[in-house]
């Protein structure tokens, strides 16, 4: 009996290891910054712990001049010298044009660089956005009920006729979107 006993407990004991050895051990999960280079940018923006919409709101928030709004939205994947982040460009009522750097897992400003308006449009001017009727935030959320809950990730706007239309990259969870909306806060296809 003793010896039924012992090889019993000697088998549990066998079978717990292989158990424990074939178990993966948990590992956090990795911030955006530290994800495979091998994935896509809307795979890496899939998983920031930071949205757009909270950067664009972090971005709008910086600066002297009250009334900036964002116009422009890149995520840009981590690489040596960056973390990954979204470069938010933001348009004040005097024409000033700045961009931001938001750290895309903390949600904290890393950069802030000025650039001339000119360089960066041809045909629109700060008006046009002080004027939008719906903004690039309004836009995102937009954007992301239409593709049925994906996260925005990249967001640019163009001039349609006299008012300003945004084209935004959605991240789904195997594909990424590209939705338009209009000024009116329609989406366009």
């Amino acid at each position: 009996m003793i010896t039924r006993l012992t090889a019993a407990a000697g088998l549990l004991a066998l079978s717990a290891s292989f158990a424990v050895a074939q178990t993966p051990t948990a590992t956090p999960a990795e911030p955006a910054t530290k994800a495979d280079s091998n994935l896509k940018e809307w795979q890496v923006a899939k998983v920031a712990k930071v949205g757009l919409a909270q950067a664009l709101a972090t971005a709008e928030s910086q600066g002297d001049e009250k009334g900036g709004r964002a116009i422009d939205a890149d995520f840009e994947k981590a690489d040596s010298k960056d973390p990954a982040h979204y470069a938010i460009k933001v348009v004040y009522p005097s024409g000033k044009l700045v961009e931001y750097g938001i750290n895309a897992d903390t949600g904290a400003l890393y950069k802030t660089e000025n650039q001339p308006i000119e360089r960066y449009f041809t045909r629109l001017k700060a008006s046009d956005f002080q004027n939008a009727k719906t903004s690039l935030k309004d836009a995102l959320a937009i954007a992301e009920q239409k593709a049925g809950g994906g996260k925005a990730y990249e967001a640019e706007v163009e001039k349609d006729g006299s008012a300003v239309q945004y084209e935004i990259k959605v991240a789904g969870a195997d594909k990424e979107q590209e939705i338009k909306v209009g000024p009116d806060g329609k989406v366009l296809n």
